[in-house]
């Protein structure tokens, strides 16, 4: 494909809302660019909450099927591309622990990134990773895909509102509720 010139003449990629659209009349090429633009955000989603990383690249491959089969009824414009792919994300893990027993998260995403340089700044950031992510695992489904997509993908207050199918005020005080639990669940782990 040759990327074409705007009047300006400087050469622009093709947006989402195209790529979607022509995904949707069966361009395999643009599924598979909107599957690289978004493949990492929801592996790190559903790895944070499945913990086991075998397990979190297969439901990954999973939710990337489901939306090339439910695209022709995503509608542009009603839901970001982003949040609809959360919401099969979600839909999927909740699917998983129906399925299978509760699965130990242990040593979770956060512990990956830390840049500690010394070997004790190393156990001890471990050690607070994966009390987080014990705290983390105490909160109710609804809480844990907030505090998820707002500090671990990064995701705005309004992007995460509407991942969740939430008004904003809804998910600031779901989100402040959760951070509240999470402050006692981490002083009872002291």
């Amino acid at each position: 494909m040759t990327p074409h010139r705007d009047d300006d003449s400087s050469i622009r990629a093709p947006d989402e809302k195209s790529l979607i659209l022509r995904a949707q009349r069966g361009d395999q090429a643009a599924f598979e660019a909107l599957y690289l633009s978004h493949l990492d955000a929801i592996y790190r989603y559903i790895y944070f909450r499945i913990g086991d990383t075998h397990e979190a690249e297969d439901l990954t491959e999973e939710v990337f099927v489901r939306a090339w089969e439910q695209l022709p009824g995503y509608r542009i414009g009603q839901t970001r591309f982003a949040s609809w792919l959360y919401r099969i994300a979600h839909n999927m893990t909740v699917d998983h622990y129906r399925k299978r027993p509760a699965s130990s998260l242990s040593e979770p995403h956060f512990a990956r990134m830390a840049a500690a340089e010394k070997t004790e700044e190393i156990a001890e950031t471990r050690q607070a990773s994966g009390a987080l992510a014990k705290a983390v695992r105490q909160l109710d489904d609804i809480e844990q895909m907030v505090i998820i997509l707002r500090f671990v993908e990064g995701l705005s207050h309004q992007d995460t509102a509407a991942t969740i199918g939430k008004s904003l005020e809804a998910s600031r005080v779901i989100q402040h509720r959760a951070l509240a639990k999470l402050g006692g669940l981490l002083k009872g782990q002291e």
